[in-house]
């Protein structure tokens, strides 16, 4: 049940940001947070990410559907097997994933607000639903780095010949 606390968080503290940003700033006005470096921006995104495939919104609704229901699925099966960090990134995947749901679903647009620039390099400005899909992808490909590991870390479960002729 932890894990499903850790999206429903991940979704509220996006849905409560998207909501701060809609009601408080207009689209395009700009809050600095760090110089230039780090902006709060108000922007509307029809899109995926980077602004990708513009106007697809049932698109990536039947598409987060199942992406929704094969988390759920994946995370009740790694759960029984005793893994930690799994069930945690698959967490945040899934709250990203529903905040951004819900956004497109009812206003057939997603609010995003970070924007960082570095140098004359405009970062794709996001959200809170973004950095947790990131961050999850980010902890999966840790833990199958680990897992690998800890694959070529045990035994051999094999017995060697013996050399003796």
């Amino acid at each position: 049940m932890v894990y499903y606390l850790i999206a429903l968080i991940a979704f509220l503290v996006d849905q409560g940001t998207k909501y701060l940003i809609a009601k408080q700033l207009q689209i395009g006005e700009e809050i600095p947070v760090i110089g230039h470096f780090f902006v709060i921006t108000s922007y509307r995104n029809q899109g995926a990410a980077f602004s990708i495939l513009q106007g697809q919104r049932w698109f990536f609704i039947v598409i987060t559907i199942a992406v929704v229901i094969g988390i759920v699925w994946y995370m009740e099966r790694v759960k029984k097997n005793g893994q930690k960090l799994l069930p945690v990134a698959l967490s945040l995947i899934l709250g990203g994933a529903i905040g951004n749901f819900l956004d497109r679903s009812v206003h057939a647009e997603v609010v995003d607000f970070l924007q960082f620039t570095f140098g004359s390099y405009v970062f794709p400005i996001f959200n809170i639903a973004d950095s947790c899909i990131v961050v999850g992808v980010a902890l999966i490909i840790l833990d199958t780095l680990f897992d690998s590991r800890r694959d070529n870390n045990k035994p051999s479960d094999h017995v060697q010949g013996d050399n003796h002729l």
